[in-house]
């Protein structure tokens, strides 16, 4: 008597478990989807705001920048993908003021930490929603992001 209560349990065990499945799958099955078409549906694609994309410094119409050339965020990088070139120059007033030279940015050791951004005291540098970023090479992978010619935006 004792095995058929333990059979009949276990029977019983068996079939609310697979009802609980059930119940899970049709619940799911009746959810709207969200799966992306990609790459069908690349010019409407938007990715969600806290997306880390590759690192880019923003210039506007007059092709200036907000770099000063401090290295703040070259220091705060863990793994060195950031190199800031800067010189120091003497104003038409006498002083001497740092410029930035050469930004480069390795996007393949980048491991999109945002503790440059975090570092920056200017807000000249962010992360952008590119995110097809596969190449052949990775010399293409390293990037100059202060554009030719651009200078520092006055106050």
């Amino acid at each position: 008597m004792n095995e058929e209560k333990n059979y009949f349990g276990e029977l019983f065990a068996g079939v609310k478990s697979l009802c609980i499945g059930l119940k899970t799958t049709m619940r799911e099955f009746f959810t709207k989807k969200i799966t992306e078409q990609y790459p069908e549906n690349r010019d409407t694609l938007v990715m969600f705001d806290r997306f880390r994309g590759s690192l880019v410094m923003p210039h506007n119409e007059n092709n200036e920048h907000k770099c000063v050339g401090c290295g703040l965020c070259e220091m705060a990088c863990p793994n060195g993908t950031i190199n800031v070139k800067s010189e120091f120059y003497e104003t038409e007033d006498g002083k001497k003021k740092k410029r930035l030279v050469k930004y480069e940015y390795n996007l393949g050791a980048c491991m999109f930490c945002q503790l440059c951004t975090r570092a920056c005291p200017h807000d000249a540098i962010t992360f952008d929603q590119s995110f097809e970023n596969a190449v052949f090479d990775r010399s293409k992978l390293v990037k100059v992001l202060n554009q030719e010619g651009s200078k520092v935006q006055e106050k």
